[in-house]
């Protein structure tokens, strides 16, 4: 379920009160862990975390008006999700999450392209959030993106 909130503050108010304090402390680990230059805006009606047009004034290739997203969370109807493009566009990221959630938590993570699905609200690994937060600055994402991005229009 898509949000028309404008701030995230106004997002995670309009959670019902058992999403609210997983949403609260979900955005608290990606602020403090989030590299300097990404800002955090309300985009496709979820809490995004994005490279803004003062450092890529390129913006995101399908619409070049929106800034060059990385993450986003949501409240969805039966989870929390984290939608992550690093996990999709670098294999080795990908490997390094897998790697250490299951490590930690003894199972797989609940995952499609990019995006990783909290089931259990109160089993969101926070720490391990924070460190995939921290894992690419915006130079480092930007880098990234424009391979993908190269990849994909040799398609």
């Amino acid at each position: 379920m898509l949000s028309a909130a404008a701030t995230p503050q106004q997002y995670i108010a309009s959670l019902p009160p058992e999403r609210k304090k997983a949403m609260n402390e979900l955005r608290d680990v990606i602020l403090k862990n989030l590299p300097e230059g990404y800002e955090e805006i309300m985009s496709y009606g979820m809490i995004g975390y994005v490279v803004p047009h003062k450092i890529y004034p390129a913006g995101y290739h399908a619409n070049p008006k929106l800034p060059l997203g990385l993450m986003n969370i949501g409240s969805q109807k039966n989870y929390i999700i984290l939608h992550h493009l690093g996990l999709y566009s670098s294999k080795q990221l990908l490997d390094w999450f897998n790697g250490e959630y299951v490590g930690r938590h003894k199972t797989k993570p609940d995952m499609g392209k990019g995006c990783v699905r909290f089931r259990k609200i109160d089993a969101i690994p926070l720490e391990l959030i924070g460190e995939l937060t921290a894992k690419l600055t915006t130079s480092e994402w930007i880098t990234e993106y424009e391979k993908m991005l190269k990849k994909t229009l040799k398609k």
